[in-house]
């Protein structure tokens, strides 16, 4: 029997409480207690993180900076320094490691970890929550949430419930009522618009999506049908993938005015190569494919590829390739809002590593 299904498999989902927010109010005294927004503050800033202290306003990540300073008017922006955040979330992803290698990083500030079998033989996944949480706070100075339960689709949901600094625990006995509680909208996996669609139908709960068949939501959801009739019922199969291979790199800047000259162009690609070298050196992966994006003053996006036999390997054949693709659309038609530099078709520095081999799984009946 598959071990999620059994109820068998023991996960944890950590999620950092407001992360980027909370180091720079770590870092810096002055800001505790504060609204803080990390993000851009002039007219086309975007916020990338809110602390604790903004959110009662309104302010959200991903909102327009104008908007989110209308709505706190004391917002305090503070510019992202985004080596600090990957250098404690690598302090984070350490203190993983100390109890299980399944690790699957969905950003810098989440994810998900089997310790059905971990490094410490320890029968409960809530102890093992309990002291990555403490060595979070005592190590980095920062707090974390945590969702623990028997699949990701569960655990995810659960880390979600008790935030800032909190845990919550369904284990499998209790999983079909905790979905049955939870709004569609929350469950990962059903977007906006999917959860529009299904509130005109009157699915707007877990217990609505139960009571609909699986022939019903195959004719108006298609393929997603299977996963959204296994997730009303507390299912989901998926595994922990450690394994997962990172498919591109990227990095793109919003300027605060438009740019048109090919000088101006040529200046502002200068930073963003430099950013996108720093993490393809730190990930030691290296790609095929060098790709520009231009978004212009109407929004209109452009892409434009170039595709060699051998990964790039070196920031020289990097930072001429996304200047030669960048030549080749100047002069502009339009004033330019964005430019980005990704690498795709990635590969490890010695080569596609394939997925290590597993322990054999045996049935596990421990509780959470």
């Amino acid at each position: 029997m598959d071990a999620s299904l059994s109820g068998d498999r023991k996960i944890i989902h950590i999620d950092m409480d407001a992360f980027f927010a909370s180091v720079e109010q770590r870092d810096n005294p002055d800001l505790r207690g504060k609204p803080v927004a990390v993000g851009g503050d002039g007219p086309r800033g975007v916020v990338a993180a809110a602390s604790y202290e903004a959110r009662p306003f309104g302010v959200r990540s991903a909102m327009p900076s104008g908007r989110a300073r209308r709505l706190c008017p004391d917002l305090v922006f503070v510019r992202p320094r985004f080596e600090v955040y990957r250098e404690v979330s690598s302090h984070i992803r350490a203190i993983f490691e100390r109890f299980t290698d399944i690790i699957q990083p969905l950003s810098l500030d989440e994810a998900y970890l089997d310790v059905t079998r971990n490094k410490y033989g320890i029968a409960s996944a809530t102890h093992i929550a309990q002291e990555i949480r403490r060595m979070i706070r005592e190590e980095t100075g920062l707090t974390a949430s945590a969702g623990v339960s028997y699949n990701k689709l569960i655990a995810k949901l659960a880390s979600d419930q008790n935030k800032p600094d909190g845990m919550c625990v369904v284990p499998p006995a209790d999983g079909p009522a905790f979905i049955a509680a939870t709004p569609v909208s929350r469950i990962h996996g059903i977007g906006p618009v999917t959860a529009r669609r299904m509130k005109e139908m009157g699915i707007e709960t877990g217990a609505d999506l139960r009571s609909r068949d699986l022939a019903f939501l195959t004719r108006h959801f298609g393929r997603a049908a299977q996963f959204y009739h296994g997730a009303a019922r507390g299912l989901d199969g998926r595994p922990v993938d450690e394994c997962r291979i990172r498919k591109s790199i990227s990095v793109e800047d919003t300027f605060e005015h438009d740019l048109y000259g090919p000088a101006e162009l040529d200046a502002a690609l200068t930073p963003i190569m430099e950013r996108l070298w720093s993490r393809i050196a730190k990930a030691r992966s290296f790609g095929r494919t060098v790709t520009l994006k231009v978004k212009f003053n109407d929004f209109s996006i452009i892409t434009r590829s170039h595709s060699v036999d051998a990964p790039i390997t070196t920031r020289e054949q990097i930072e001429r390739t996304g200047r030669n693709l960048l030549e080749r659309q100047c002069p502009m038609p339009k004033g330019v809002r964005l430019l980005g530099v990704g690498v795709h078709n990635l590969a490890a520095e010695d080569g596609d590593r394939p997925a290590p081999a597993r322990p054999a799984a045996e049935q596990l009946t421990l509780a959470l």
